[in-house]
């Protein structure tokens, strides 16, 4: 409301009551407009009613929402359900243009302006989550996968003759399938086992660039974070090594963003060697639907060279509801929010391990891992072969979902390739285990339910293994006495 209409307010309403009504409005425009100055994270999370305030603003300004507005195209931001309209608080044209998933809308200066301080924000977060010199990101609406799949495309424009990315073995299929659908031939590095944990094998790697030609590889795709007992690739040495052979290098930071010590790689590697684009997923990292990621890099130009390689314009979906949670959250409540994930990674740990002690399993040393745990099952299997997947899904119907279980000898072929003991990102890990992670929103509740349920499925296990040893022996005596019965006949005969 302007301040001719709070003028016209006063003479209906008494004066006093409309400027103090006045002044409360202005501490939202306070908000926004900071918001709109600094382009970054307010310190403290917005109310609903100020995020709504600046939404309703935002879509006013677009097109569809203009009073009169006479639309005579084939895209004219034009919904059937009203209660589409609500859900996207009526900013209905998406982002991007055709040729330019960041370029301004003309018809769209509401949506646009929403695009340009999403990647802001988000930006602003990534920086004091740890990565302190990233130069550029942008929302983009893809899961993980299809993202880098966009980051290698990009890529092949700079590098014609590549046909191969070299890439440390994870046993995740999108990051696999993110390779194979933009055109390449993944170099699968086995992992080498130091103690419990699995790592990066940089030997292997840098026998693969020297065997195949630096000019033949498109990059180095690594990863952070992962489930254990697989840890971080060591990125400050891969970096290192794309920088000595002046190969790109692009990092599968899935749900690193959470996690200080991911981060922390990342930003390292960059200092002492190459890493020109990492990729992170918005639901996993910041707690909103599954459908969007974040891509970020170094160098300005190439990051905004991905955004163009998109092709037509895009869902404002994932950049509303990023946007939309961040400024609920604030600086401060992310931040909170990362601190209370790393305290209970400590108790998650503290109460595997004793529960691991209890039914004579261990908790696998992996300290390289900030998020994942892993329990060995190695006693659980040497009283049953089926109880180790028997407990998967034993916890899956109890209600404890994201827990691994990891059996071995396991065979997948994913895209035309084989992968050995598939799951456990080896060829031949030596124990079956369990999976757990610590991610960002997990409560004390969850782990104590968690810990309640596994041990009730571990003692129900053994119980039952324990019984079909006591019915195998009672028939097996059952079978000797019949025999000594028949032999004592046939004697007499």
């Amino acid at each position: 409301m302007n301040s001719e209409n709070i003028s016209i307010c006063e003479k209906i309403v008494s004066p006093s009551y409309v400027r103090q009504g006045s002044q409360a409005r202005r501490s939202h425009e306070q908000l926004i407009r900071m918001l709109l100055e600094q382009g970054k994270c307010p310190e403290e999370g917005w109310s609903e009613s100020t995020i709504e305030l600046f939404l309703n603003e935002l879509a006013v300004m677009d097109s569809n929402n203009f009073l009169g507005n006479c639309g005579v195209g084939e895209r004219e931001g034009r919904v059937a359900s009203s209660l589409v309209a609500r859900r996207h608080y009526r900013l209905i044209h998406g982002i991007g243009r055709s040729g330019d998933i960041a370029a301004i809308q003309p018809k769209a200066a509401g949506s646009s302006l929403l695009n340009k301080l999403t990647n802001s924000v988000v930006l602003d977060v990534l920086k004091l989550s740890g990565v302190r010199s990233v130069a550029s990101c942008f929302v983009v609406p893809m899961a993980t996968g299809m993202s880098l799949t966009l980051c290698f495309l990009t890529l092949r424009l700079k590098r014609p003759k590549a046909s191969y990315i070299i890439w440390p073995r994870i046993d995740q299929k999108s990051c696999f399938k993110a390779m194979i659908t933009a055109g390449f031939e993944p170099v699968v590095v086995e992992n080498v086992l130091e103690g419990d944990e699995l790592r990066t094998d940089l030997e292997a790697v840098e026998r693969k660039v020297e065997e195949l030609g630096s000019e033949n590889i498109l990059c180095v795709h690594s990863t952070t974070s992962c489930f254990a007992p697989r840890v971080p690739d060591r990125l400050e040495e891969l970096a290192i090594m794309c920088a000595k052979y002046d190969i790109p290098h692009v990092v599968n930071n899935a749900y690193g963003v959470q996690s200080s010590k991911c981060m922390h790689l990342i930003q390292q590697g960059a200092r002492v060697g190459r890493i020109d684009a990492f990729v992170q997923s918005l639901d996993k990292n910041f707690m909103v639907p599954v459908g969007g990621a974040i891509i970020a890099g170094f160098n300005e130009s190439f990051i905004q060279e991905i955004s163009r390689m998109y092709p037509g314009r895009a869902s404002a979906s994932p950049s509303l509801d990023v946007l939309i949670t961040l400024l609920t959250l604030g600086a401060s409540g992310y931040k909170k929010l990362l601190a209370e994930r790393k305290e209970m990674y400590t108790y998650l740990a503290q109460e595997l391990n004793r529960l691991a002690e209890a039914h004579g399993e261990k908790l696998l040393h992996t300290p390289h891992n900030p998020i994942s745990l892993a329990m060995s099952l190695d006693g659980l299997q040497a009283q049953c072969d089926k109880a180790v997947t028997q407990l998967g899904s034993m916890l899956f119907t109890r209600q404890v979902s994201g827990a691994r279980v990891v059996a071995l000898g396991n065979e997948q072929i994913v895209s035309g390739h084989t992968f050995s003991g598939f799951m456990s990102h080896s060829e031949s890990y030596p124990c079956p285990y369990l999976n757990a992670a610590s991610a960002v929103g997990i409560t004390r509740d969850d782990v104590t339910l968690c810990i309640k349920r596994l041990d009730k499925c571990l003692k129900s296990l053994r119980k039952e293994s324990s019984t079909d040893h006591l019915l195998n022996a009672q028939k097996t005596m059952e079978m000797i006495v019949d025999f000594r019965g028949l032999f004592s006949v046939k004697c007499l005969l």
